[in-house]
């Protein structure tokens, strides 16, 4: 395009106006944004776009300034530093040079948007590059035009010794082809072995039929072809129609399907290895594709630069085909990122006083923190990766008298009672190996006394450059939990006298309600037997509750002495089984076992009770008709997830019923004090919400693990292990 500037001299502005700029939406990343720039360093700006409107402009310089004043510039959106709103020109309105000048002397810019009269961008005028045309003759802009042509190859060149992956090289040719030739299709035909051929890659305008992925018998492309192509043949045809254009007729037929008025072909050729030379004679070459630019709109007559372009692509393809790799980057990408480097050191270097003043706040924060954790009711430190104390608050004096400062560069083992560092190295070394550790414990306070504390180490961990982690030392937190065991310590008390001073009363009142039920103190009418009824459920359920209060209280204070023996796990299954025969055939449940014989290290009678609650769960939450299946093998026998915490070797308990199921979120609740899933239809059932408790507790006791699997509507699992014994 061109306009007269007044003067009788045609300007070009197509010289001046980049018609390709780089463009980006407003919530595009700097980082992104910043990769374009790099990749393309003869652009002088990004063109932020809302749509396909123009709403401001970012130069390198405002995405450096922006990464030398912000520390989280990763996470910043264009949005936040472009120019707006933007300084833009119609189209319509170039009309001199001079009057463009006037705008760039007017406006602090250097890159003007071009649009047309929907506001869509039409191209970019660059100041530099419109003082340089007109203080420039004719013979200079032609030397611009084969100057920035030569720019454009380069750029495609890179684009392509920049990629590995062959389908992203071809790809990359015929897009920046196309683009450059501004042709209405470039595509890569590859033939293949047996004659026949396929298009691998294509960029093609939207008005034309695509042939990408097409397959091509031998006939479109044959033998003979093939052999004067990896010669070296060009093929330049400005009109498929004109009679010297050679077109047999046939072939002229098969190309009008696809609109093709124009084409340009020239090989994709690589040299054979001297093992491929021997068997296939040639001198030297193989052909493995072509490249090929097609005009559909009208006839074209290719030029010489076109041409020698499309010779020159073609030999960076053959190039990735023999060596099978790329240049990962060129010598002009690595001054590039040099000078940006430099640059951004530049920029650097500018917040030297104000890495000062930041430095000078967290020493002020260091300070309010020390303030802090100096007046916390808490034991806090931090131990270095061997084992030395970094840092104490001022808790340690008040609560051990141990002062900080001396306790500072200090071993933990050097300042801590041999028999007490026993017990705690092991927590220490699992919080150098990255582990966080909780676990409670017993310290004498300067008082004295003393004292429950709970303790946490939480690593301080630290990825390396390459993404490994690298533990530095733990954080250490200690609290005083005396107050809180002395309350636990009184409601196990307050439990253990309630439940002694309710059993002989509630006893009592069982067995005169069960005595009043038979009759003989004389009989009571309907309405009279439905309340005995209901007081003596009532009843039964207290005195199991008494009962069960009791039996866990023990266990947890260790009155219990455990008998353990050498037992035959079959033998107890059996007799938990029939135990709860006369429960499971009032509720129509059928009792299978499939157990092997086991000899386990246990208290039988335990054991027993642990069945028999399972058994008992397991019947009251299953529908009539449905049955219960107990089984006993060896653990190594089970998959390895089954029980990870349970050495081997092991036997494995499963009582597994087809009730209603339990949800998975609250398996692992299941088995605390009072945990019902549904406590209105536990209380129908007589349930407690302490069995599964007492059988965790008995398990463990024994050295062993209890769990649970189950499925919605499907049934539940009930797992644990018990070691086996010795002989």
């Amino acid at each position: 395009m061109g306009w007269d500037d007044g003067a009788g001299e045609h300007f070009l502005w197509e010289e001046v106006i980049d018609p390709h700029p780089i463009t980006a939406s407003s919530q595009t990343l700097l980082s992104k944004a910043l990769t374009k720039l790099t990749a393309q360093p003869t652009k002088g700006c990004i063109v932020v776009l809302r749509g396909h409107s123009v709403i401001g402009i970012v130069t390198q310089q405002n995405l450096l300034a922006a990464i030398s004043q912000r520390q989280n510039w990763e996470k910043l959106r264009l949005a936040k530093i472009i120019l707006q709103p933007a300084t833009t020109i119609l189209q319509a309105d170039l009309s001199t040079p001079a009057t463009v000048l006037e705008i760039f002397d007017q406006q602090p810019i250097s890159e003007l948007p071009v649009v047309d009269e929907q506001n869509k961008l039409v191209g970019v005028i660059s100041h530099q590059r419109l003082l340089q045309a007109t203080n420039h003759s004719e013979p200079a802009i032609s030397m611009r035009r084969q100057h920035q042509r030569a720019q454009l190859f380069a750029e495609i060149t890179l684009k392509i010794r920049q990629s590995l992956q062959l389908k992203d090289i071809l790809q990359t040719t015929v897009e920046e082809v196309q683009n450059l030739l501004n042709a209405d299709r470039v595509l890569i035909y590859q033939v293949l072995p047996d004659g026949t051929g396929k298009a691998t890659s294509e960029a093609v305008k939207e008005a034309y039929p695509a042939v990408l992925g097409m397959a091509f018998p031998e006939e479109v492309f044959p033998t003979d072809y093939q052999q004067r192509y990896a010669k070296g043949r060009i093929l330049s045809i400005k009109d498929v129609h004109a009679p010297d254009a050679g077109i047999a007729e046939c072939l002229l037929e098969f190309i009008e399907q696809w609109n093709i008025q124009s084409k340009l072909i020239v090989p994709i050729v690589y040299p054979l290895t001297p093992e491929q030379s021997q068997t296939k004679p040639s001198d030297g070459h193989e052909l493995w594709g072509l490249l090929i630019a097609h005009q559909c709109e009208s006839p074209r007559q290719w030029t010489d630069f076109e041409l020698e372009l499309m010779q020159q692509l073609a030999a960076q393809i053959s190039i990735a085909l023999s060596q099978g790799q790329m240049l990962e980057y060129l010598e002009e990408r690595v001054k590039l990122r040099t000078a940006e480097l430099t640059e951004t050191n530049r920029a650097l270097q500018q917040e030297i006083q104000e890495r000062k003043q930041i430095e000078m706040a967290l020493r002020q924060s260091e300070e309010q923190m020390r303030l802090i954790t100096n007046n916390l009711p808490v034991l806090i430190a931090y131990v270095d990766a061997q084992q030395r104390y970094g840092f104490n608050n001022q808790a340690y004096n008040y609560w051990l008298g141990q002062d900080p400062v001396t306790l500072h560069g200090k071993a933990i083992q050097s300042v801590t009672a041999p028999e007490y560092y026993e017990k705690i190295q092991p927590h220490i070394e699992a919080a150098l190996q990255g582990e966080q550790v909780t676990y409670e414990s017993e310290i004498i306070f300067k008082d004295e006394r003393s004292h429950s504390v709970s303790v946490s180490y939480i690593p301080h961990v630290e990825l390396g450059s390459r993404g490994k982690a690298k533990i530095n030392g733990f954080f250490a937190l200690t609290t005083d939990i005396s107050d809180r065991k002395a309350i636990e310590r009184m409601k196990d008390e307050f439990i253990a006298v309630v439940s002694h001073e309710l059993r002989t009363p509630l006893t009592s009142l069982h067995g005169s309600l069960k005595l009043i039920a038979t009759g003989r103190l004389g009989h009571l009418s309907y309405e009279g037997q439905q309340m005995l009824a209901v007081a003596d459920e009532s009843t039964d359920r207290l005195v199991r509750l008494v009962n069960n209060v009791l039996d866990l209280q023990r266990i947890e204070s260790g009155d219990v002495t455990m008998d353990h023996g050498v037992c035959n796990a079959a033998d107890l299954v059996e007799q938990a089984a029939e135990a709860m025969q006369t429960m499971a055939k009032q509720h129509r449940i059928e009792i299978q076992t499939q157990l092997q014989p086991l000899s386990i290290w246990a208290d039988p009678d335990y054991i027993v009770q642990t069945l028999t609650n399972l058994i008992g769960n397991a019947i009251k939450f299953s529908a009539p008709n449905k049955k219960i299946t107990l089984s006993l093998q060896p653990l190594e026998s089970q998959p390895a997830d089954l029980s990870p915490e349970q050495p081997l070797p092991a036997a494995i308990f499963c009582v597994q019923d087809h009730g209603q199921g339990i949800p998975t979120d609250k398996l692992s609740s299941i088995f605390e004090r009072f945990y019902q899933v549904d406590s209105s239809d536990s209380r129908k059932k007589g349930g407690t919400g302490l069995g599964l408790t007492i059988c965790r507790k008995i398990i463990e006791q024994h050295g062993g693990t209890i769990w649970a699997e189950s499925q919605i509507g499907k049934g539940s699992k009930f797992y644990f292990t018990i070691p086996l014994s010795a002989n």
